[in-house]
């Protein structure tokens, strides 16, 4: 074998190795499910924690140096892990961010500063995210796209860690307002100073938008979260060591692709969980209510119970019943009613009744 070939063989193999080594893998991550009256306080302690099992954190093994200038994170250098939650009947993601840096640099009020960078998609409607992805060529890098465009349909945030004497984050986008409360809310924990070692606690909470706007909150869409439904989300560490360094020390990426900070195609696949046996009740009555015509005063009813379920009563408060699931009943008169569902299944029994919020004319 002449030593062209061999050169040749090896170029080959180290590229596959290298591809391969890149190549995203396809799985699914999941979102904690905390229990409503469980929902962790944003104070920077990790207590309220506690109870997320070790199978929801995320951590060194699945993040990637974009800038090639690390084959694997040195766990001296940063060491990180991340969890992610959510409650159910709020369109709000948790998000408790531990890392050790043996140097922390924020000393600087501009982006020369170690970062947290999340980009969510709510209904995964994908994409380009921000102005200079604009796919009209005319549009990329305009102010036309950056207040119409920039992200709309999907928020990228670049979170200080920590924020010293600055906003908590750079909501990268037309729209700061998403980083203020009520729709985000952020605590730290630390204490080191800029160019130190430590350890830093950052727990957090966004809201996901389907649509958010310059002009605020009055047209934004927030993505509804349900049970098991997925999203898109991803995240990396901008690591810088240096104060006086231009660039950074390393782009620590959950994606393989570069580009997921303005490219909503490009992140992961995050699933909303259900609550953990553990938190949830074997048997518990759950049901919700449509009014199809008021002329006619028809109303669906829809079971939302959880659990083995084997027989459904409904009791329409006007002297009526139903063994059906989820039946649709014509009210003869108007009135108030006082609704009542009883379920039964082999863990028990359980009732949710709701006192006159079926009400027709």
């Amino acid at each position: 074998m002449n030593i062209t070939r061999k050169i040749l063989i090896f170029l080959f193999l180290f590229l596959s190795a290298e591809v391969t080594s890149w190549s995203q893998i396809d799985s699914t991550f999941k979102i904690f499910q905390f229990p409503a009256d469980k929902i962790p306080r944003i104070d920077g302690n990790i207590d309220d924690w506690a109870m997320v099992p070790s199978t929801y954190i995320i951590g060194n093994e699945q993040l990637r140096d974009d800038n090639r200038k690390h084959l694997t994170l040195d766990t001296n250098n940063l060491n990180v892990k991340v969890r992610v939650g959510w409650v159910k009947g709020m369109n709000r993601l948790y998000f408790l961010y531990e890392a050790y840096d043996n140097y922390w640099d924020f000393s600087l009020p501009g982006l020369h500063h170690d970062i947290f960078e999340i980009v969510v998609d709510g209904d995964q409607s994908g994409g380009p995210l921000i102005e200079q992805f604009h796919p009209n060529p005319q549009l990329k890098n305009s102010w036309d796209a950056y207040f119409n465009f920039h992200g709309v349909q999907a928020q990228n945030y670049h979170i200080f860690t920590p924020a010293l004497g600055e906003d908590w984050c750079l909501a990268w986008g037309s729209q700061p307002w998403i980083k203020e409360l009520p729709w985000a809310n952020a605590a730290y924990n630390y204490n080191f100073k800029p160019g130190e070692p430590g350890k830093l606690i950052l727990e957090f909470y966004i809201t996901p938008f389907d649509y958010a706007g310059p002009e605020g909150p009055v047209r934004a869409v927030e993505s509804v979260l349900r049970e098991n439904r997925n999203i898109g989300l991803c995240w990396a560490i901008i690591d810088f060591d240096d104060v006086n360094a231009k660039g950074n020390n390393g782009f620590w990426n959950l994606s393989d692709k570069h580009t997921m900070y303005g490219n909503a195609s490009q992140l992961r696949t995050f699933k909303l969980m259900p609550l953990e046996p553990q938190f949830a009740k074997k048997i518990d009555a759950k049901w919700s209510f449509i009014l199809l015509s008021m002329a006619r005063r028809e109303v669906s009813f829809q079971d939302e119970s959880t659990g083995n379920i084997t027989s459904w009563k409904w009791d329409f408060g006007d002297g009526k019943f139903s063994t059906e699931q989820n039946p649709i009943h014509k009210y003869e008169n108007a009135g108030r009613y006082v609704v009542i569902l009883n379920i039964e299944g082999p863990d028990g029994k359980s009732q949710r009744a709701k006192v006159w919020d079926v009400a027709v004319k």
